[in-house]
C-alpha cells in the first residue's frame, strides 16, 4: 500500500484527492496539511511514501519545502502537484529533488499514474507538461537568418574574428551569436552545437 501525504491549501483540492484516494486499494491518504511546517512535522512522527506537494504554499514555496523533505527523509517521493505550466518552476522542483510534476486540473487516473510511476523510480511528467515541455525546445531550434548564417559558418571552421570580417559585424556580435546559439540548443561547446545542428538539419 502507497501511503501519501498531501500537502495543499485548498480544501476543495484536498477534497477532490481524498474522494480520488478512497476506494483505491493500492494508495492511502495517511494526512493532508496545509503548510510546509506541518508537512515536516508530520513526516518526522508519520511514514509516508509519497508527499503531494503543492508549490505555491502560505508559509513557504514548494521548491523550499522538496529540498527539506528529500535532505531530511531522501527515501520519500515527491511529486508537484500544481497550477504553474511555466518551464522554470517544472525545473526547479526536479532540481529540487522531486520526482514529478503533475497539474491539478490532470485525469484522475494521471494523477494515480505519476504516484506509481515516481514509487518505481521514474520521473513522471504529466501530458499537459510533457506537450509544453516539447513545443518550448521545438521553440528553442528556431533560428534567426542571422543566427543560422552564424552557425554555417562556425561549422565550416570560421573563427570569430573570421566571421565578424565576412559579415562585417563586431566580434562582440559574433561572439554574442555563438552564446546564443549555445543556449537554443542546449550545447555545451562548439562541437556539441554543430553536431546538434547537423542532427535537426539546423544547417
Amino acid at each position: 500500500m502507497i501511503q501519501i501525504l498531501i500537502v495543499e491549501d485548498h480544501p476543495i483540492v484536498i477534497n477532490g484527492l481524498l474522494k480520488l484516494f478512497e476506494t483505491s486499494s493500492e494508495m492511502k491518504v495517511i494526512g493532508a496539511v496545509q503548510s510546509g511546517k506541518e508537512c515536516m512535522h508530520f513526516l518526522e512522527t508519520q511514514q509516508a511514501d509519497v508527499v503531494l506537494l503543492d508549490i505555491n504554499l502560505p508559509d513557504a514555496n514548494g521548491v523550499d519545502i522538496c529540498k527539506l523533505v528529500k535532505t531530511a527523509f531522501p527515501q520519500i517521493k515527491v511529486l508537484a502537484l500544481t497550477t504553474f505550466m511555466q518551464r522554470d518552476y517544472v525545473n526547479k522542483m526536479i532540481k529540487s529533488g522531486a520526482s514529478g510534476y503533475v497539474l491539478k486540473n490532470a485525469q484522475a487516473d494521471e494523477i494515480t499514474e505519476g504516484i506509481t510511476r515516481v514509487m518505481e523510480g521514474e520521473i513522471f511528467l504529466c501530458e499537459e507538461i510533457t506537450r509544453m515541455m516539447k513545443k518550448q525546445e521545438r521553440d528553442n531550434m528556431f533560428l534567426s537568418n542571422r543566427e543560422t548564417e552564424v552557425l554555417s559558418l562556425i561549422a565550416e571552421g570560421m573563427t570569430t574574428q573570421e566571421i565578424s570580417d565576412k559579415l562585417f559585424l563586431s566580434v562582440f556580435t559574433i561572439e554574442t551569436h555563438r552564446k546564443n546559439l549555445l543556449t537554443k540548443l542546449n550545447a555545451r561547446n562548439m562541437v556539441s552545437l554543430i553536431k546538434i545542428a547537423t542532427d535537426n538539419k539546423l544547417i
